[in-house]
């Protein structure tokens, strides 16, 4: 049975809101690349696929969770679900490519690179043949080259580094793209089906990658260290991090269906930036006067994003509305 006060709050109209999605996503963001860092660094918990394993856990029982308690779960049934199998392999890969990145060049380069999502995901735009106006592209530009400016620092990287950090960068893009598909698109699904659907089968993905690369031997070899009863917070860590990973993926696919793949690519880029502006404040990081003008480049310029997909949108309001005036024959504006 749903808890009524939940559904009540879930159907708010605030909810409804695609700028309170992503202002809640970027806060889920920051707290969870916080809490993993704290498991890799903090608590000695090495072991990336494992946790990504996790997190799939908590978000394949989060979603039947959700339908439980507030009932407002359609679920589709599809008659081919090659997509949401192709949709968990971009989406384990990405984890996955991502970490092997991190392995071989400077967290500097892997975000300078990272940088390059939104105009590769508005380049997949432009060669799907979607209506991408001129203005847009130019405050994207920008915004590249402030986050380029934001992490420029120690270059470093190896050939084959460059080769999984551009790999990686192609599945972020490919992945926004086809989560933005699969709930906009014919299938139109719900974000949380989406994740029910998706999770179960990242999460066999994911804990394989962490059997082949040897973690689930490690973690067996350290079970006397690293068990919940001998070293309690390091779960208790793992556990915030996996909660806050179903969190973050429902902001993330209700911000994606509510605004765009680009707006999200642009509100990470953001989030990079906050990230640097963090790591000053937490662990006395100093910001060159280039990283600074980045930083400012950076906002300013998804700001005028912001702005102008705001214009496009009304426009394309009044132009849809005048096509509907002419298809009624005029018979909208007699019931005004």
């Amino acid at each position: 049975m749903p808890i009524p006060l939940l559904s009540k709050l879930i159907n708010n109209p605030v909810f409804e809101n695609g700028a309170f999605w992503l202002v809640i996503w970027l806060c889920n963001n920051i707290g969870v690349t916080l809490l993993n860092k704290s498991a890799f660094q903090s608590v000695d918990f090495k072991y990336p696929f494992f946790l990504s394993s996790l997190h799939m856990v908590f978000n394949t029982l989060g979603s039947q969770l959700y339908h439980f308690f507030t009932n407002s779960l359609n679920k589709k049934q599809l008659s081919h679900p090659l997509p949401i199998y192709l949709f968990s392999i971009v989406f384990s890969l990405n984890i996955a490519i991502g970490n092997v990145s991190l392995r071989h060049v400077s967290v500097n380069f892997n975000q300078v690179m990272r940088s390059l999502v939104p105009a590769l995901t508005l380049a997949i735009g432009i060669f799907q043949k979607k209506p991408i106006s001129a203005t847009k592209i130019k405050t994207v530009l920008p915004i590249v080259f402030g986050v380029a400016l934001s992490c420029y620092g120690d270059m470093s990287y190896t050939a084959l580094g460059f080769f999984f950090t551009c790999a990686c960068v192609v599945l972020a893009a490919l992945k926004v793209v086809a989560s933005g598909e699969l709930l906009t698109g014919n299938l139109k699904l719900h974000p949380v089906d989406l994740l029910s659907k998706m999770a179960p089968l990242a999460f066999v993905q994911c804990f394989f990658l962490s059997y082949v690369t040897g973690e689930i031997a490690s973690i067996s070899d350290r079970w006397d260290e690293i068990s919940p009863s001998a070293a309690p917070h390091v779960w208790s860590v793992l556990l915030m991090s996996g909660a806050a990973s179903f969190s973050l993926n429902i902001c993330s696919l209700i911000a994606n269906k509510m605004t765009s793949p680009l707006t999200l690519c642009i509100a990470a880029n953001v989030k990079q930036v906050l990230m640097i502006i963090f790591s000053t404040v937490l662990f006395n990081v100093v910001i060159s006067p280039m990283n600074g003008m980045g930083i400012l480049v950076v906002l300013c310029g998804s700001a005028k994003y912001s702005y102008v997909c705001l214009v496009e949108k009304e426009e394309q309001k009044k132009v849809e509305m005048a096509t509907s005036d002419r298809g009624d024959g005029g018979a909208g504006k007699s019931l005004l």
